[in-house]
């Protein structure tokens, strides 16, 4: 008697389609796709696009928590107890995302070893990111601080070239994300491009030698 092949998960193609708690979104730049507040029962997974999380201050003082891309988890909170959000996501770019309802999460964590790898990953990665940008806001300047941003919007070392920073993100928004001023932002744009460190004409090309710019004490 012929045995059956296990039951193999197709993430893909799970993450590809409408229904069984999971619907896909298609968004346009500018969207919000949930605000400060508002309540936390389903978590989102980022498929194309570029997504910016932002924290409201009750002086009305808005600060740039991080900019997501592709094939990340986004609002993971409510699983732990969150009512509220506790941030904004707003589109960057237009793209597409999965919402999955908080009970279909819980459940496929249960029950999908490769859904539950991928999550746990996302967890550890995301925890790793927190402890880089705490230790960056401690120690580091302004210009190693905004010379590492652009390295991670780009992508620098995940890619064989330097890729093309996707969305434009304004400098207002760099500042926030570091913790400085626009007009500091510019300087060292400016400076950065004169050293031949990155390019912009329209588009942001970021070059790996801006890491030297990172690791200079």
């Amino acid at each position: 008697m012929r045995r059956k092949k296990p039951y193999r998960f197709d993430l893909k193609a799970f993450l590809a389609r409408d229904g069984d708690g999971r619907t896909i979104v298609e968004f346009r730049k500018g969207r919000t796709l949930f605000s400060q507040g508002d309540p936390a029962n389903a978590v989102f997974y980022i498929l194309k696009g570029k997504v910016k999380l932002t924290v409201l201050s009750q002086q009305g003082k808005e600060a740039v928590v991080a900019v997501m891309g592709p094939d990340v988890f986004v609002g993971e909170g409510c699983l732990a107890g969150q009512r509220l959000r506790m941030a904004t996501a707003r589109a960057l770019t237009d793209g597409s995302l999965v919402r999955l309802e908080k009970e279909t999460m819980i459940r496929l964590l249960h029950e999908q070893p490769t859904f539950s790898e991928l999550f746990t990953t996302h967890l550890l990665s995301r925890n790793v990111r927190v402890e880089e940008d705490l230790v960056d806001q401690l120690f580091n300047s302004s210009e190693q601080r905004l010379a590492r941003m652009l390295l991670l919007l780009a992508h620098v070392g995940k890619q064989k070239e330097s890729e093309i920073v996707v969305p434009k993100v304004s400098q207002e928004t760099l500042a926030q994300m570091i913790g400085t001023t626009r007009a500091r932002v510019s300087s060292f744009m400016n400076k950065f491009r004169k050293l031949g460190l990155i390019e912009y004409n329209g588009k942001l090309r970021v070059h790996s030698s801006l890491l030297n710019i990172v690791l200079h004490d």
